[in-house]
């Protein structure tokens, strides 16, 4: 079917030209965009069943591509005894909630999380499951991809692992840890069972042992002779912060990047989330071999972590992406917020200069589906995938800001959530409204698991500090 998507006073098409339109069209012939440009529609507006989406003055941007997040965590927003702790604090107390995830969970808190991204413009998503309690079925993984293929997104999931629990000298208790063979078998299965290398795929899995301090040598290794044998990329925390470069001196003997070296973990099929503690001469190795960067700005501040060296990253050439993170070291699924944290926080840590709107949302999408490798999104031009975001300009909140609409989208408050966004030619927000879910039903649900995880952890630790204020 035939789209033509009318009335958009700006088009950020961010295509190698980084054209900008004024009163512009978009035609969309399937999953993919056939044409682009302003002024008078084309003829393929005039033709018999044609469907036309007035965007009423709309903005239009590439759909934003989420390097990486952890979409079970949404249920652990705002949880109180974590609110004021660091990474390795925050992973202890929360791995006792963690290590009573059902399928139910799973399924609900990423239809939440999902939710909460395509509404607030990002139509690729990039997740990173790790954690999968004794007792509970293996395939919790599924349960996030069945609920993408639900909202409509395109999704990267990760099947990500533990295997080195407490009694190992890991941080993670020792019943959601996984011994490597089962870990490997079942990345066998996801890749065979949902791995879709074409073009305008919805469903790539990577492999992702979750970082330095809970897996072993042997499940790197491992991990990446599988994805490479079956062509998927390979993802892991790392360099996140001071705490992760002292235990990796400690355990191995070497700084994080350097582990990762020696376990094959650095190339063009790699990459990783944060990268808060990677020095110059490791930023030019990963230049050098293409090994990506997922920026987390809001998770880094939140957990008091730091601020990653993104602007001298992109200067050197590493591939960076933009990355909200896991809901619980956030507090939200929000790209557009974290488009405007990752245009901010560096004018502090870098200089003002530093990150000017338009890079941000390069970041935010050339750069993350140059990160999840892909060559079909990330831009809005002909050939490339319709995913396509619209956000009015008409908030009161852009009063006075139309000198510059998309640096408005960055800089105010106006454009807080998408009014249309359309993934792969198809529509899955409307009118600022999700069309794959019932959004009361669904945060009335999630509240409802999320108080009951808590309320096993607590009946089954009997720990004072899992009881909420």
């Amino acid at each position: 079917m035939t789209t033509v998507i009318k009335n958009l006073a700006v088009i950020a098409t961010m295509d190698d030209a980084r054209r900008e339109l004024r009163d512009g069209w978009i035609v969309v012939e399937g999953p993919s965009i056939s044409a682009i440009g302003e002024g008078p529609l084309p003829d393929a507006a005039k033709q018999p069943g044609c469907r036309v989406i007035d965007a009423q003055g709309a903005m239009a941007i590439p759909g934003m591509v989420n390097t990486h997040h952890h979409l079970y965590q949404t249920f652990q927003r705002n949880v109180p005894f974590v609110q004021d702790a660091k990474l390795f604090d925050w992973l202890v107390g929360l791995y006792e909630i963690w290590r009573e995830l059902r399928p139910e969970d799973v399924h609900t808190s990423a239809l939440l999380g999902i939710g909460e991204l395509l509404l607030t413009g990002c139509t690729t998503v990039a997740d990173h499951f790790y954690v999968f309690p004794n007792g509970q079925t293996d395939k919790l993984l599924d349960e996030t991809i069945t609920a993408a293929r639900q909202l409509g997104v395109r999704f990267h999931p990760s099947r990500g692992s533990m295997s080195r629990g407490r009694s190992k000298g890991g941080l993670p208790p020792d019943d959601v840890v996984q011994e490597p063979e089962a870990i490997l078998r079942d990345s066998e299965r996801v890749i065979q069972q949902f791995h879709d290398p074409n073009r305008f795929s919805m469903c790539r899995i990577a492999l992702a042992p979750c970082s330095p301090f809970s897996v072993t040598d042997d499940l790197l290794v491992a991990s990446a002779e599988l994805a490479r044998k079956h062509g998927v990329r390979l993802h892991t925390h790392l360099a996140e912060t001071k705490d992760e470069d002292d235990f990796c001196q400690q355990m191995v003997g070497c700084r994080p990047l350097a582990y990762m070296e020696r376990v094959g973990w650095i190339g063009s099929d790699v990459w990783y989330a944060h990268g808060v503690y990677l020095n110059d001469d490791e930023l030019k190795l990963m230049a050098k071999t293409g090994t990506g960067i997922a920026h987390c700005p809001t998770s880094n501040l939140r957990l008091g972590s730091g601020i990653a060296p993104i602007p001298r990253a992109v200067e050197l050439g590493v591939p960076v992406g933009l990355a909200v993170d896991g809901s619980a070291s956030n507090d939200a699924s929000d790209m557009i917020r974290e488009l405007q944290m990752c245009t901010m926080v560096h004018r502090v840590g870098t200089g003002v200069t530093a990150m000017p709107a338009r890079k941000a949302l390069e970041i935010a999408t050339r750069g993350g589906a140059k990160v999840l490798g892909r060559d079909d999104i990330g831009q809005l031009a002909p050939g490339m995938a319709a995913d396509i975001v619209m956000l009015r300009l008409d908030d009161i909140g852009l009063a006075g800001a139309m000198h510059d609409p998309l640096a408005a989208l960055a800089f105010t408050t106006g454009m807080r959530r998408a009014d249309k966004v359309m993934v792969n030619g198809e529509l899955v927000v409307d009118g600022g409204r999700l069309l794959g879910v019932d959004a009361r039903e669904l945060f009335e649900k999630a509240n409802r698991l999320s108080a009951g995880m808590i309320e096993r952890a607590v009946a089954r630790t009997n720990l004072p500090i899992l009881t909420l204020k």
